[in-house]
């Protein structure tokens, strides 16, 4: 029974959420967040031309009632900001690694503490990757609408269907991580959430080395040594104007120009004219500069490197890691991906046999759990 009037009054919320749109309505709601010990976050924001997402909207709700933040109309958006900050009030997000980074950029602000329900859901055997409608559907055997997850949320003003929509995403979030924290508790894997949602916190504000660039296209592997370093000068460039100019990298040259740049290392104009794609408008603004990258990439004295494909052993062994983290997960009643995906096991067998630095994730609660097990393995695998 009490869940069932929890479940009507997250329902009642989504049909009913407040719009804050002026600096009063945010301060004044604001209020009502310093009571809460537990608040559900969301955003909405529009990444499909721009280098960062911009945010159209932050979702906050109790279960009981929902506020929709409208952060373009507001300008004073410190209450949003001092909320986050508030260690008195778990946050609690759904797949939150975007929100992060989101608000990080938007807002310079890393909220504390936090729990993530995709996560937490996982390690009481649900799969990593369960969305949040699936997650609802899970807890309370309802069907959420989906249909604006493509919606333009920086357009004014939001219709009602794209409301109804934003309230529903948060509702059911306090209720969710409630239903969940009891059985995490009770395996003791709640201090797992928590290391596993600093550390996620902490990459959201993370932003990508120019320098490394490069290790984001596909078909380095076929360069040799001298184009390896033309490519990473000339993508390092490409993620310098993006940031600057806050435009998709494809905007400002596309992944198959600066690979053509990089076989073709170009002395010229005319040898920059060759490459397919470039066009003449382009190259009257950044010829000089891309010219300028090539020549930096071909003196640079430090060497790149590309990521090769496993060799015929390698992959013998990565299929004797899954294993292992299959049987693991088993033991501890988890999805497998929760503890290391296929790309994590690589750099891990990279790692151990250049005698490199174990990942950042396979650090922490998962070092006891497989990681010590995996490295034991590699050390007679090898």
């Amino acid at each position: 029974m009490a869940i069932s009037k929890q479940i009507q009054a997250a329902l009642q919320a989504a049909e009913q959420p407040l719009l804050l749109e002026t600096n009063e309505q945010l301060a004044e709601a604001a209020s009502t967040w310093e009571q809460a010990a537990i608040l559900g976050i969301d955003t909405e924001f529009l990444r499909e031309r721009t280098y960062r997402a911009e945010l159209g909207l932050v979702q906050v709700s109790d279960g009981r009632q929902a506020w929709l933040v409208d952060v373009i109309s507001i300008s004073d958006l410190q209450p949003l900001r001092l909320m986050f900050e508030n260690r008195n009030i778990l946050k609690v997000f759904h797949s939150a690694s975007e929100d992060f980074e989101v608000l990080w950029h938007a807002l310079q602000v890393s909220p504390k503490p936090v729990a993530d329900t995709q996560i937490a859901c996982a390690m009481i055997g649900q799969p990593l990757q369960m969305s949040y409608h699936n997650a609802i559907k899970w807890l309370t055997g309802i069907e959420v609408d989906k249909d604006q997850t493509r919606s333009n949320w920086l357009r004014r003003p939001l219709s009602a269907r794209q409301l109804h929509y934003a309230a529903t995403d948060v509702v059911f979030l306090p209720q969710l991580i409630e239903h969940v924290r009891t059985t995490l508790q009770a395996q003791n894997k709640w201090s797992w959430l928590e290391e596993d949602v600093v550390r996620m916190v902490a990459q959201g504000s993370e932003s990508l080395e120019p320098g490394m660039a490069y290790h984001r296209l596909g078909g380095a592997a076929n360069l040799d040594a001298v184009q390896l370093k033309v490519l990473r000068a000339v993508a390092a460039w490409r993620e310098e104007q993006a940031k600057l100019k806050n435009l998709a990298r494809g905007f400002v040259i596309s992944d198959a120009e600066v690979m053509q740049i990089a076989r073709q290392m170009p002395d010229s104009i005319s040898g920059l004219q060759k490459v397919e794609g470039l066009q003449d408008r382009f190259l009257q603004k950044h010829a000089e500069a891309l010219l300028a990258a090539v020549q930096a990439g071909l003196n640079s004295s430090e060497p790149a490197y590309a990521i090769l494909p496993l060799d015929n052993h390698q992959k013998r062994v990565l299929d004797g890691m899954r294993k292992i983290v299959q049987a693991e997960a088993d033991v501890h009643g988890i999805d497998p991906a929760l503890l290391a995906s296929r790309k994590v096991l690589e750099t891990l067998l990279r790692a151990v046999q250049s005698n490199g630095e174990i990942p950042q994730r396979l650090r922490g609660w998962r070092y006891s759990v497989i990681t010590d097990k995996l490295i034991k393995y590699l050390q007679t695998a090898n």
